[in-house]
């Protein structure tokens, strides 16, 4: 290949190398949220990136002309499949397909990556991990959301976060269904209005964008215009008037419905529930969260991080919620001979991330290997047999595979990869049964130490 054909090394827009601390603190996490979804009772599922495109339908395009415009499908012979958008809408078709196999209180759990076709910006990507935790069966709905509140709270505390630093934001989709129905807008009408309300905490839009998105259209900054819902005045203003509630016994008295009044009587079944826990200081009602996905129809939770968050040119920005999810009465019954209701939560791995590699409150432990260095190719056996020893004691160890570099070179790879210990031996070592090590973050000059070989698994323990 000549010079002008060559290939310039780069990623689509919305996709992300991840390595050093940032894949080693994603590991930590994953860790940690399998850990605890295993300890609340759930067992894993691994299900195919493809999907059958009907089976899984798409719950998150706003562009009703294309509604599989924020996904990515394929032509599969006489079928279309769709890569997984998220893990909910798979995990109701296994249930559907396996229903008569699995228990009747179905906990399952489900740590993948989803991939969206939509614009790409700060912690958010086209292709991202999800770590998702789900209840299936008839259950007591309170017990079941509570347990979720718990689980995500117990979660990111053990994740490193502090109490102040996260809020779990509850509400019940009945509500807001209640008042759009009092209101007489029509169903196709009512997803718009969900998703216009559902903006209200984004960047640039705050009540004025989302009067906008009730009304005939909103003009961004940019010029581009989003199509509105196109109500009248008394319905955009009983809407932005119930957005100002904040208190769950102002709300009883301002919704009367009997729809609205059976999602305020759960909501307060289920504090009650969350009050028998530990947790009940971390979730609050907010009353302006919707999920904008169609599929939840009680139990809405976001959990949202109390701490800015900037890009990588230092501006602030919003991130969204990093833990959300919600109850889902027929998610599953859009398949044929089941009815099972579900409800559960999703960590969106790669967001949390994004945001916790800002603080500098992360303890490591990275466990890089020790170095032993080749001094002399004819004691390549040798350093081979030193190099089984390590491993052997469960000392992370690798050797320089280059025998032609000398011991500066050997080191300044060493250095540059920050491991910890150098293992040297030469002729003199070999021939007293000795052996030198140098700890790599000591101080110059004070760091090399000549030991007995019996020694040195004891010596290297001290400085890993």
């Amino acid at each position: 290949m000549n010079k002008e054909n060559k290939l310039i090394p780069g990623l689509p827009s919305g996709f992300e190398d991840r390595w050093d601390k940032k894949l080693l603190l994603k590991k930590k996490l994953l860790t940690v949220i399998e850990n605890n979804f295993i300890k609340y009772g759930a067992e894993p599922l691994e299900t195919p990136s493809f999907e059958i495109s009907e089976n899984i339908g798409s719950f998150i395009a706003e562009d009703e002309a294309n509604p599989m415009s924020d996904v990515f499908s394929f032509k599969d012979g006489d079928k279309s499949i769709t890569l997984r958008y998220d893990l909910s809408s798979p995990l109701a078709r296994f249930v559907a397909q396996n229903n008569q196999e699995l228990p009747s209180i179905y906990k399952r759990y489900a740590i993948q990556n989803v991939f969206r076709n939509e614009k790409a910006g700060n912690g958010r990507y086209r292709e991202f991990l999800q770590a998702d935790f789900d209840i299936v069966g008839n259950v007591n709905s309170s017990q079941a959301n509570a347990e979720l509140c718990n689980l995500i709270s117990a979660t990111l505390l053990e994740c490193g976060l502090k109490r102040d630093q996260f809020t779990i934001n509850v509400s019940n989709r009945k509500i807001v269904q209640g008042l759009l129905d009092e209101l007489q807008i029509t169903e196709k009408k009512q997803l718009k209005v969900i998703r216009a309300i559902d903006k209200l905490d984004k960047p640039g839009f705050g009540i004025k964008g989302v009067e906008d998105l009730l009304r005939k259209e909103r003009k961004d900054t940019s010029g581009a215009i989003t199509k509105g819902a196109d109500l009248n005045d008394k319905q955009v203003s009983k809407i932005l008037d119930y957005l100002k509630i904040k208190d769950l016994n102002e709300l009883k008295q301002n919704l009367k419905n009997p729809l609205s009044q059976e999602g305020i009587k759960e909501l307060e079944d289920f504090i009650e529930v969350l009050g028998y826990g530990l947790n009940l200081d971390q979730v609050k009602t907010n009353f302006t969260i919707v999920r904008g996905l169609a599929y939840y129809s009680d139990f809405i939770v976001e959990t949202n991080l109390n701490f800015k968050v900037t890009n990588n040119k230092g501006k602030e920005v919003d991130i969204g919620s990093i833990c959300s999810g919600g109850a889902y009465a027929k998610l599953i019954s859009r398949f044929k001979g089941v009815d099972i209701p579900g409800t559960g939560i999703s960590f969106g791995v790669d967001r949390l991330l994004f945001a916790l590699m800002q603080l500098d409150q992360f303890q490591l432990d990275e466990q890089k290997p020790v170095l032993v260095c080749v001094m002399d190719q004819k004691y390549l056996k040798n350093y081979y047999e030193i190099l089984d020893l390590l491993r052997q004691n469960n000392i992370n160890s690798e050797i320089f595979l280059d025998t032609k570099k000398n011991l500066g070179k050997q080191l300044t790879f060493a250095n540059k990869r920050q491991l910890p210990v150098a293992v040297i031996c030469g002729e003199n070592e070999f021939k007293d049964n000795t052996v030198t090590i140098k700890n790599l973050k000591g101080v110059k000059g004070e760091n090399n130490k000549t030991i007995p070989m019996k020694d040195l698994i004891d010596e290297v323990k001290k400085f890993i």
